[in-house]
């Protein structure tokens, strides 16, 4: 069994008899390691009930497109901003129909198209169905703007035929569903990312820090290795566990980080850490006391691990963040060019840090790439896709 560590699923159920094994791949998903939020259809209702997906998922399943609790919870647009991937299982012929023609008339088919997380179907009809000339038109639409078909199977079905038509077993699917991750596209690439905050000492209790939660560069890692990279992630400190294949290096200061990428530069170097800008000029061994009503601390610029990193006689292919309040693009292209760098990303840093969600545009010599608002697992493949495809650009022979 593949692994889905991590990953978001949106378990769309839409009727038919298959729905039954609905339950064991909810089931199965789960114990590959993602979460999954159930959304049925209401003829899915008729056979089998929401109880059943709630006990296995251990998520409210939703069932209505205006359900006043959903909304006041997790709205239909904040959880097709929260999937990764939409597996549909069983699709129905009725459900293909409907999504090759762009209806909204459920939450399903709203979510599908409200998201920009990946799209699976897993049929499942009567054979005489699935070789129906509207049937595979309305497949192949869907296969034509991005939509991932898994299946049909052959064999005996409900209605006693014999053919294809019959959905794929739960392992399959999952099995379907978690290569969908594994991209391949930086195979054979050493990446390095750095992630989260850095604490400057002011004595052995107090620190300059910042509210970077890493998950922006903890989400890159994960995106990169599924990528085929070969991952290390240097993080300053934050309460999160690393991906999986993935070398964690913690360190704690600047310094410590400009030390640790120097190290292992890679191939790819991302820096993604809201590093310190200052440091105190002294460190204090014992606990500062309060002697008076101010404390005056004088501040020393830290090391620029970006500018280093990029400007060394053997760089690596260099990709900046610039996170910002205002004035996004003009501060990014400015640190684009002062920098050296390949690529930079520019977020709101206000809107991204411990944030589950984000949006960003890319800048790079000659070029730029709006990325729209959604998780930051779906953003950072996104991402990285991007930067696959700027590194092999540049080392391309020319």
């Amino acid at each position: 069994m593949l692994s889905l560590t991590n990953k978001q699923v949106i378990l769309g159920i839409t009727g038919g008899i298959a729905a039954y094994k609905a339950a064991e791949l909810c089931r199965v998903l789960t114990r590959a390691g993602a979460e999954v939020r159930v959304v049925m259809t209401p003829s899915a209702a008729e056979f089998i009930t929401p109880l059943t997906f709630q006990a296995l998922s251990g998520n409210r399943v939703h069932t209505d497109l205006l359900d006043e609790d959903a909304e006041a919870a997790m709205g239909h647009i904040e959880l097709a901003r929260w999937a990764d991937l939409i597996l549909i299982a069983p699709a129905s012929a009725n459900f293909i129909a409907r999504l090759s023609q762009g209806r909204a008339d459920d939450l399903l088919s709203t979510l599908c198209l409200a998201t920009t997380a990946k799209i699976a179907l897993a049929p499942a009809m009567n054979q005489a169905m699935w070789s129906n000339t509207q049937t595979q038109n309305n497949l192949k639409q869907l296969h034509d703007k991005g939509l991932h078909i898994l299946g049909p199977a052959a064999g005996e079905q409900a209605c006693g035929d014999v053919g294809l038509g019959r959905m794929l077993e739960p392992n399959d699917i999952a099995d379907a569903a978690a290569r969908l991750f594994d991209t391949g596209v930086l195979a054979g690439v050493n990446v390095t990312i750095t992630a989260g905050p850095t604490r400057e000492a002011i004595d052995p209790v107090r620190y300059i820090s910042n509210h970077s939660s890493g998950k922006m560069g903890f989400a890159l890692a994960q995106a990169a290795m599924e990528a085929g990279a070969k991952v290390i992630l240097i993080s300053g400190p934050v309460s999160l566990e690393p991906p999986p294949r993935v070398k964690l290096v913690n360190v704690e200061s600047a310094r410590q980080m400009l030390d640790a990428c120097q190290v292992v530069p890679g191939d790819i170097f991302i820096s993604v850490a809201a590093v310190a800008d200052y440091r105190p000029e002294q460190t204090a061994t014992e606990k500062i006391k309060k002697d008076g009503k101010t404390m005056t601390l004088t501040l020393v610029k830290n090391p620029d691990i970006l500018a280093l990193i990029s400007l060394a006689q053997r760089r690596p292919f260099c990709v900046g963040f610039a996170a910002e309040t205002e004035n996004l693009e003009a501060y990014a292209r400015k640190k684009l060019e002062a920098k050296k760098l390949d690529l930079i990303f520019a977020n709101n840093a206000v809107k991204t840090f411990n944030s589950e969600s984000a949006m960003a545009t890319a800048y790079w010599p000659g070029g730029e790439q709006d990325f729209s608002l959604s998780s930051k697992s779906v953003l950072t493949r996104e991402m990285v896709a991007l930067i696959a495809q700027r590194y092999k650009a540049a080392v391309a022979p020319r």
